[in-house]
C-alpha cells in the first residue's frame, strides 16, 4: 500500500505548500545563522543610515548629470539649475547634519532599544502571500499613523517649533532631506516604524522590507525630480514627490507621507 503524504512536511500552520516559500525560507536560513550579527544593538541605528545614504546616491549622480546635461531640468520640480559646486555643498552639509544627529541621539537611542528587546528567530520563514500582506499592511498602517502625527504638528505651535521645524528649513528638497530633520522627529518616526510592524505582527523578514521600502519612498518622496518610472507613476495611489513637494512650498496640506486617501478623505490634499 502507498504511504500516506507526511501533511507536516507539506502544509505550514497557515495551510500554505512549502513550495511556496522555498526562497524566502533560503534567504531566511541564512540570516538566522548570522544571529549573533544580526542582534547587534549599533546594527539598526548603522544600517538604517547607510541605506539612507546607498539610496540617496542615485540622485545626487542625477543632480551632477544635470550641471552638463540641460535635459535633465525637464524633471525638476520647483528647483532651477545650479553649479555643480553649489549643489554638492548642499549636499555635504546635509549628510554632516543627518550624520551628527545619528551618532548623538539615533544610535544611542537605538542601541538601548535593541538591549533589552527580545527579538524573535522563528523556524519558518512567511509564505509569499503573508509576506506581501504584512509589508502593505505596515506602510498603510505607519501611513495613517504619520499622517495623523505630522498633522498634529503642523496644527499645535509648539510641537512645529521643537520638533518637526527643522526638517521644513528645506523648502525646495532633495533625496538627502528626507531624514533632514530634528533628533525628536527622527525618533518619533522610528518609534512609529516599529509600533506598525508590531501592531501587524509581521515576521521579521517582512518588517525588514517594510523598513527597506520606507526608507526608499522617502528618499522618492524628497528626490525634487517627477521622473517617469517613479513610483506614483506606476501606482496612482501614491503621492510621490510632487505631492510632498508641494507640502514643502506652502507648508500645509499633504500630510501623509505616501498615499493621497487620507488627504483627500480629511481635506487637506493639495497640488503644487
Amino acid at each position: 500500500m502507498k504511504p500516506m503524504p507526511d501533511m507536516n512536511c507539506t502544509f505550514d500552520q497557515h495551510g500554505d505548500p512549502n513550495g511556496d516559500r522555498l526562497l524566502l525560507q533560503a534567504l531566511w536560513d541564512d540570516l538566522r545563522a548570522r544571529r549573533e550579527f544580526l542582534t547587534s544593538p549599533y546594527l539598526p541605528a548603522c544600517f538604517a543610515f547607510f541605506i539612507h545614504i546607498l539610496l540617496c546616491s542615485p540622485f545626487l549622480v542625477f543632480e551632477a548629470l544635470g550641471c552638463f546635461w540641460p535635459r535633465i531640468h525637464i524633471y525638476r520640480i520647483s528647483r532651477n539649475a545650479e553649479p555643480l559646486g553649489l549643489c554638492l555643498q548642499r549636499w555635504v552639509n546635509c549628510f554632516w547634519r543627518i550624520f551628527i544627529k545619528y551618532l548623538t541621539t539615533i544610535l544611542p537611542a537605538s542601541a538601548l532599544y535593541q538591549s533589552v528587546r527580545n527579538p524573535i528567530f522563528p523556524e519558518l520563514a512567511p509564505s509569499w502571500r503573508v509576506f506581501i500582506a504584512e509589508v502593505i499592511a505596515c506602510l498603510l498602517l505607519f501611513d495613517a499613523l504619520f499622517f495623523i502625527w505630522h498633522y498634529s504638528m503642523h496644527r499645535v505651535p509648539w510641537l512645529y517649533r521643537m520638533v518637526h521645524q527643522a526638517h521644513h528649513q528645506n523648502r525646495i528638497t532633495f533625496a538627502l532631506t528626507a531624514q533632514d530633520a530634528s533628533p525628536a522627529e527622527l525618533l518619533s518616526l522610528q518609534v512609529l516604524a516599529l509600533t506598525s510592524a508590531w501592531v501587524v505582527g509581521c515576521h521579521p523578514l517582512s518588517e525588514a522590507l517594510f523598513h527597506l521600502l520606507n526608507t526608499w519612498l522617502a528618499v522618492e518622496d524628497h528626490c525634487g525630480y517627477d521622473l517617469p518610472w517613479a513610483l506614483h507613476r506606476l501606482l496612482p495611489c501614491f503621492g510621490g514627490a510632487p505631492f510632498h513637494q508641494a507640502h514643502h512650498h506652502v507648508y500645509r496640506g499633504n500630510y501623509a507621507p505616501y498615499f493621497r486617501h487620507w488627504d483627500w478623505l480629511c481635506g487637506t490634499y493639495l497640488r503644487l
